[in-house]
């Protein structure tokens, strides 16, 4: 069997040509223009853009990989072994394994310059089944699988699949934030809220996962790591430590999949996309059709799932024994009736979310267009005219919050008041063919760095790292 990694000579050629293979449009003040950086990749889920231009990216079956910009090629740092080798079966059978699991999120220190620390959220391979945060030390373009520090570990199911997110970002003042998936399975529910009660049945109850201030998934996470290893609990988290049947490291609860969030780090403003349910028309007795969802806070919340859903729309109690349907569940009052619930019966009141959009045209959000959903939360960005970069954004996207929806394949510009309420909405560079944005950040040069997962679902042929940039002046 060949190498999936091309040879040197080979990789000099691709990058030769990757230096052509742009998309640009006119060259008129603004314009930017898309850079393929590494067109063979395998699964990329999320990258860091280090301080000295390289670009660090996971991909899900193991294998961490460094874009290096002074040979325009890419290197294999490391491999580490996951959970999501063992389900290439599974992959294609949703009720039958985890098949989102595997290497699925990283984040560089914020004194990566000097310590070279790198935080990855995987999924051990082995019997335990459990997510997990670890803090690895890259040396060179090595990362050093011995320098391995456990920091945080979410226990899971792995009976079946769905929603790990994965997601890590720090903010200013060295704390990180840990996206995790309610860890449920959503296709046996008609497409509205998973809250199946029955003996059994708890991956398919997210009343468990979600809406359990006792359990780590359906949250964000908020830790300050230490530099032996594990962690410290911030002030300002949902549950004071201490508080009965509760867990300190929650900052937001109430999500179903937060696959991608961001965090501005001079604000301490977090953002998310929350990927939604499929359920395609509301229905009386059950609930609201499905929404995905964009949220922002500064402080802790809970955010409803899986009792509300978009502007507090409420679920219906529901008995999937009998099909019957009992009272709405009450926003400014939520309880959880699960019978596996181990924290407090009654939660914090939901709060609406920020940006919302179904299936069909959103009225309210019109910019988001229609059809399918995968709603992402992408970078903030500040323009700095002091920043010596041909590559910067232009000057229009000042304090823009980028968002973006994997599977529309569109970003999102967008502008708030001083209460954080949208006041401009429109389409970043529209005119620049997306393939699945999955992921960006942005570089120490000022550009938008992206994964493009590709045109399927997973194991592309068309799955890439690209940069877009400005259009150098004439």
């Amino acid at each position: 069997m060949t190498s999936r990694f091309p040879t040197l000579a080979f990789q000099a050629a691709v990058a030769l040509l990757c230096l052509f293979a742009t998309h640009r449009s006119h060259a008129a003040p603004g314009a930017v223009r898309k850079v393929v950086l590494e067109a063979a990749t395998d699964n990329p889920m999320e990258l860091a853009a280090l301080p000295d231009e390289r670009v660090l990216f996971v991909e899900r079956f193991g294998k961490v990989r460094i874009w290096k910009p002074d040979t325009g090629s890419t290197v294999l740092s490391a491999t580490i072994a996951s959970h999501g080798n063992l389900n290439a079966f599974n992959a294609r059978q949703p009720d039958r394994g985890s098949w989102e699991a595997g290497l699925l999120g990283v984040a560089p220190d914020p004194d990566f310059a000097r310590n070279g620390w790198v935080y990855i959220y995987r999924s051990p391979a082995g019997d335990v089944p459990e997510n997990r945060v670890s803090r690895f030390t890259l040396r060179g373009d090595t990362l050093d699988l011995g320098s391995e520090k456990p920091v945080l570990s979410v226990p899971v199911q792995r009976d079946v699949c769905c929603h790990e997110a994965g997601s890590l970002a720090f903010d200013g003042k060295g704390n990180l934030f840990v996206s995790t998936g309610d860890n449920t399975n959503p296709f046996q529910c008609d497409g509205y809220n998973p809250i199946d009660y029955r003996d059994g049945r708890h991956p398919f109850d997210a009343a468990r996962s979600a809406g359990n201030a006792n359990d780590l998934r359906g949250k964000i996470l908020r830790i300050r790591p230490r530099p032996d290893g594990g962690y410290d609990i911030p002030e300002g988290n949902l549950f004071p430590v201490g508080t009965p049947r509760t867990r300190p490291e929650i900052f937001v609860m109430g999500c179903r999949n937060p696959f991608r969030i961001a965090v501005d780090r001079e604000t301490g403003t977090l953002v998310w996309g929350d990927v939604g349910p499929d359920a395609r028309e509301p229905r009386e007795g059950r609930g609201p059709a499905g929404f995905d969802e964009f949220n922002r806070t500064t402080t802790a919340g809970n955010f409803g799932w899986p009792f509300v859903i978009a502007d507090n729309r409420p679920y219906n109690t529901h008995r999937f024994d009998t099909g019957e349907s009992g009272p709405a569940f009450d926003p400014g009052h939520p309880v959880n009736l699960s019978p596996r619930n181990t924290g407090p019966r009654e939660l914090p009141p939901a709060r609406p979310a920020w940006i919302h959009y179904p299936y069909a045209a959103s009225t309210r959000f019109p910019a988001v267009g229609s059809g399918g959903r995968t709603a992402c939360a992408g970078p903030f960005y500040r323009h700095d005219p002091a920043l010596k970069s041909t590559r910067k954004l232009p000057a229009e996207y000042d304090r823009c919050q980028f968002l973006y929806d994997w599977e529309r394949n569109w970003i999102l510009a967008v502008k708030t008041d001083e209460s954080g309420k949208p006041v401009r909405m429109e389409r970043f560079a529209p005119e620049i063919p997306l393939k699945r944005p999955a992921e960006m950040e942005i570089g120490p040069d000022g550009a938008l760095y992206i994964i493009e997962f590709g045109t399927g679902w997973e194991n592309n042929k068309d799955s890439q790292l690209v940069r877009i940039e400005a259009v150098p002046a004439a």
